[in-house]
């Protein structure tokens, strides 16, 4: 048990040490360009119908975009293999039945792997926003803030595996309905 409890630390270490290390604390201090950072493309808007993510219809947008990424690695065939991204991210979550709205901070630092059959691993440090469809994560379905120290998975067919080893996660559904 304690050989478990000192190597998940030693991994939460690496990623934190990883990500941290990466790049300055925040985009402002990152001019585009710049030790590589260059803005990352915008995040889009989406609209969900009642019961993909929530119990009702929900849009998100983005209110503040201030992501900036850096290609790490690529894979042979030149496609990317390993980026970072970091900055100032808020994207506004309503339920449009209602009009009720949360602005979720997602503005955690991340390093993916983007692997060659499409599927993701996510090492992040700080908040995301993560959407979960019905029997498509080891969370049930909804629409969620993830802080901490944590891994997701995506695979080829979209299922998102998260493992936390520090943390918290915030159902926005609740929030807003």
């Amino acid at each position: 048990m304690r050989s478990t409890a000192l190597s998940s630390l030693a991994v939460v270490a690496a990623i934190a040490s990883a990500l941290l290390s990466a790049a300055p604390a925040s985009a402002e201090t990152a001019a585009p360009g710049e030790g590589g950072w260059e803005p990352a493309a915008p995040t889009r808007p989406f609209d969900y119908p009642a019961g993909a993510r929530c119990d009702f219809p929900v849009h998100t947008e983005p209110v503040v975009d201030e992501v900036v990424q850096k290609m790490l690695d690529r894979h042979p065939d030149g496609s990317a293999s390993k980026i970072a991204f970091k900055g100032d991210l808020v994207i506004r979550v309503t339920n449009t039945d209602t009009g009720a709205s949360y602005d979720a901070d997602a503005g955690g630092s991340a390093i993916i792997d983007f692997h060659t059959d499409r599927s993701q691993l996510w090492h992040v440090v700080g908040p995301v926003l993560v959407g979960v469809g019905e029997n498509n994560g080891n969370l049930p379905r909804g629409e969620y803030r993830i802080d901490g120290i944590y891994t997701l998975a995506i695979s080829s067919t979209g299922y998102r595996t998260l493992n936390m080893f520090h943390g918290s996660t915030d159902d926005v559904c609740s929030r807003i309905g």
